[in-house]
């Protein structure tokens, strides 16, 4: 079991995965990202949830590209890029959305809102940092509306 530690909520779910690997035996390095990517995705799900979230897609594709998460909050559109770390060796977990991944999400946002019949809604971009920092404990950083449409 992992816990999520934030500001404001600490939930605990399954933890299948471990720090990075120092030794000869790891996993492949893409295998081992893999699980940790699918693992912090899985993760920031449960923390939206518990945090008051609808979840409404997630790995959505489409021409534009992948979005990790689509929520409501509220009456707010989200559209969430996770990004999780097993060590810190490159970086904060955040960091690690560029600018051409921001432009990539806006126009994800759009092919979504061209191919679902929604209303008019307050649009956000959301970024979610997962830090795993062992068997049983990881920290989550939400950085609300963390770019916009330019």
């Amino acid at each position: 079991m992992t816990k999520l530690e934030t500001d404001d909520c600490t939930l605990t779910i399954d933890c299948p995965i471990e720090p990075d690997p120092e030794d000869g035996e790891a996993l492949p390095r893409r295998t081992h990202n893999q699980k940790i990517a699918a693992w912090g995705e899985t993760a920031a799900a449960a923390y939206l949830r518990a945090s008051g979230y609808e979840i409404l897609e997630r790995n959505w594709r489409c021409d534009g590209g992948e979005a990790d998460i689509i929520a409501m909050d509220g009456t707010d559109l989200v559209f969430l890029e996770v990004k999780t770390r097993s060590s810190l060796k490159q970086g904060f977990p955040e960091e690690a959305v560029t600018p051409a991944k921001r432009q990539r999400y806006e126009r994800i946002a759009a092919y979504y809102l061209k191919d679902h019949d929604t209303p008019t809604l307050p649009l956000r971009f959301d970024v979610i940092g997962i830090l795993v920092l062992g068997e049983d404990r990881c920290i989550v950083k939400h950085h609300v509306n963390a770019f916009g449409v330019a």
